[in-house]
């Protein structure tokens, strides 16, 4: 009887696990998704108001949407991960 209930806690545990890694990962691709259209909005704002320093602001903001999207992609790998294994 204590070996069933040690096995269903463990497995219960598991499932939680899971489900907290699905909900990382669904935060990770919404998180990054919200940045990247900051970045963006922010950026043609910018482009609007200085339009001779359009290549140094689209340089700038293709480099921090890089960044941005690697992290999102860790996360979201990690999660899957946690999921799998």
């Amino acid at each position: 009887m204590i070996t069933l209930s040690i096995l269903l806690q463990a497995a219960a545990n598991v499932a939680l696990a899971k489900f907290g890694a699905a909900i990382g990962a669904g935060l990770a691709a919404i998180a990054a998704g919200i940045g990247i259209g900051k970045i963006g909005g922010s950026a043609l704002e910018s482009i609007a108001r200085q339009p001779e320093a359009a290549g140094d602001i689209r340089s700038n903001m293709i480099v921090s949407a890089a960044l941005i999207e690697g992290a999102a992609f860790f996360a979201i790998i990690i999660c899957l991960l946690a999921i799998v294994l």
